[in-house]
């Protein structure tokens, strides 16, 4: 069976910054408590990711700010079914100009050697060095950099599931 890999922020990706309006889905922002603040997320995204998590041969990987928080409190909250997902930290990792969450999913990805990976952060379209790195893996890496008052929409997440 082939291995991929899906890596998942979550500010700007699941939870927009101020979201305002009706999701990419037609519907109202669903609010929920997450233990230490209230975020907005579309509760279709939810389903469409819990959904792909459960493709045969995938192994989705926490890669956020919020490090194993995301999987303690708004796993929960939102109801997403990513409480057992491995979380990368950054561990002392980046400083100067280098991004830790880069560093992170390189490592991972020697160590783990997936035939495909997905990477979605809305940094992504920033990071020049991580889009130079995705280019020297080639067809082997999609990067995916949500809109950050919007989320993840649906053409990116069908994106993922024809790349997956």
């Amino acid at each position: 069976m082939e291995k991929v890999a899906l890596y998942l922020d979550v500010d700007g990706v699941i939870c927009p910054f101020g979201a305002t309006g009706n999701t990419d889905w037609g519907s109202a922002w669903s609010k929920a408590d997450a233990g230490l603040l209230e975020v907005s997320y579309a509760g279709e995204l939810v389903a469409g990711l819990n959904q792909l998590a459960r493709k045969p041969g995938l192994r989705c990987v926490w890669l956020t700010s919020w490090e194993g928080m995301a999987p303690r409190y708004l796993c929960p909250a939102i109801g997403l079914a990513g409480q057992k997902w491995p979380v990368l930290v950054s561990d002392g990792r980046g400083g100067g100009d280098s991004w830790w969450k880069l560093q992170a999913i390189q490592q991972d990805i020697e160590t783990f050697a997936p035939d495909r990976a997905v990477w979605i952060d809305d940094q992504l379209e920033f990071e020049r060095a991580a889009r130079a790195w995705a280019l020297f893996l080639g067809g082997r890496l999609l990067l995916i950099s949500p809109q950050p008052r919007r989320g993840l929409s649906v053409a990116e997440l069908e994106s993922v599931r024809a790349f997956l």
